[in-house]
């Protein structure tokens, strides 16, 4: 798993996202401008968790690093470091974790 020098606050988490598919299951090329917005990608930070509503015990978020995640298409917010292009998505942004 990457090392990044990223940790999410609270219930937000920290995604890679999976490159979107180049052609179709035909074999014809996708053009980059006809390509979707990614809406799965790899986990590699997770915050602690949000507060409470009394701010006495932390809730978890449900996933972990290294699971393979569903997000909203239009959730988070990209961010660009060392090069590479992540998201940064709170947690209720995800729908799925896809299985292995």
């Amino acid at each position: 798993m990457a090392s990044v020098n990223i940790k999410p606050l609270e219930d937000k988490i920290l995604v890679q996202a999976l490159e979107a598919e180049t052609t179709t299951a035909s074999g014809l090329v996708i053009p980059d401008t006809a390509k979707e917005k990614p809406s799965e990608g790899k986990v590699i930070a997770v915050g602690p968790g949000r507060w409470d509503d009394a701010g006495a015990k932390r809730i978890p978020v449900d996933v972990a690093e290294g699971e393979t995640v569903i997000y909203s298409k239009y959730g988070g917010t990209e961010i660009k470091y060392d090069g590479q292009d992540y998201l940064i998505l709170s947690a209720r942004d995800v729908l799925a974790v896809v299985g292995k």
